[in-house]
């Protein structure tokens, strides 16, 4: 072989080696090209995949959730959707410590979108409504329920601020007035006390508190006055009369001597018979032993009610009965003689039923 055919075949062999080299890395490009493009495809269609479910879904990423308890929250939203949502949150940098709150997904919500808001922390706003609430602890556990803390976070939190507002714990019940809120469901217990405080604040006006003044109440005062009124009676056409009734014996000096509290003082709103031992139970709240109002409301009173005490007609009673006929309202007079009448005729409505307690 001569030295130009050797020449030749070894520029040929080169050749083929670079060939071979050029479709090795044409043949990788186009297969990164290739998983690019599906991994492209598969997070569009990740990012634009609609929630398919008929209703919507709640979402709760519980607080300081670790990597898993974030993961396995989005991975129980059924059909993978939460799949989707995870690898959106991932994609977008999402950290876990932005993530917990409550988050409402409807049908047709995108998981790019819904990745967002949990990037953000926007958690969904939930609408807090409360009403016929007795207790500081009945509030508790109605609130918890909307929010991701417990019902002791609440009672905490308002230990600690409301007293440093100057207010003791009998006067709590007074602050919270029954309506429909709305709030961030990751909000916490002192921003949930703020702002049911601001409505309070904005619902005294100068007005209502020139209205309580004249009656020689305080705001606290006067709910604490609704309450007694709200577990007096549930007509609320009776309840500015009871209001009357109650502010002429705090003017005269006389005991209020409601039952409400003497029941409030023992713990047992079930009793429907009050005798001579519960009319001697001690408690600060029993207003057969002592007089002048309780050191604080005995339920938490609706605005309604509040406004009725701050605008009670005028009159002249001073005692009330409930009726013996079941209808839930009232005997009301300004002399003792027709209210001992009354009182008689009621506790011989009860004997007829056998109601002894």
């Amino acid at each position: 072989m001569t030295k130009k055919t050797k020449s030749k075949a070894k520029r040929k062999k080169k050749n083929q080696k670079k060939n071979r080299a050029i479709l090795i890395i044409a043949s990788v490009l186009a297969v990164i090209v290739i998983i690019g493009a599906i991994y492209a495809f598969t997070l569009y269609k990740d990012a634009y995949r609609t929630f398919d479910g008929e209703n919507q879904y709640t979402l709760i990423i519980p607080k300081q959730a670790s990597q898993e308890q974030m993961c396995d929250s989005l991975y129980k939203i059924p059909n993978d959707y939460g799949k989707a949502v995870y690898r959106m949150w991932k994609l977008r940098d999402g950290e876990k410590s932005m993530a917990p709150g409550v988050y409402f997904i409807s049908p047709g919500d995108r998981a790019w979108s819904v990745a967002g808001r949990i990037v953000a922390g926007r958690s969904s706003a939930v609408r807090v409504t409360f009403n016929n609430v007795r207790l500081m602890k009945d509030l508790a556990k109605k609130l918890a329920g909307y929010f991701l803390w417990e019902e002791a976070d609440f009672l905490t939190a308002c230990d600690s601020l409301l007293t440093e507002l100057g207010y003791s714990k009998n006067e709590f019940p007074a602050l919270f007035l029954p309506n429909t809120y709305e709030f961030y469901a990751s909000a916490e217990p002192d921003e949930v006390i703020e702002k049911l405080m601001e409505y309070y604040d904005n619902f005294w006006t100068d007005e209502r508190i020139a209205k309580a003044k004249s009656l020689g109440l305080s705001p606290v005062e006067v709910s604490t006055v609704a309450s007694i009124v709200e577990e007096e009676s549930n007509n609320t056409t009776e309840r500015p009369v009871i209001a009357r009734l109650y502010l002429n014996r705090l003017h005269k000096g006389m005991r209020l001597q409601a039952d409400p509290t003497v029941k409030f003082g023992i713990g047992d709103f079930s009793i429907r018979r009050l005798n001579g031992q519960h009319l001697r139970h001690e408690s600060p709240f029993n207003t057969y032993l002592h007089a002048g109002l309780p050191p604080g409301p005995i339920r938490i009173p609706e605005s309604a009610t509040v406004d009725a005490v701050l605008n009670a007609p005028n009159n002249n009673y001073i005692y009330m009965c409930a009726k013996p006929d079941h209808s839930g309202t009232h005997n009301f007079t300004d002399n003792y003689e027709d209210h001992k009448r009354n009182a008689a005729a009621y506790q011989r409505w009860l004997d007829q039923r056998g109601i002894t307690h």
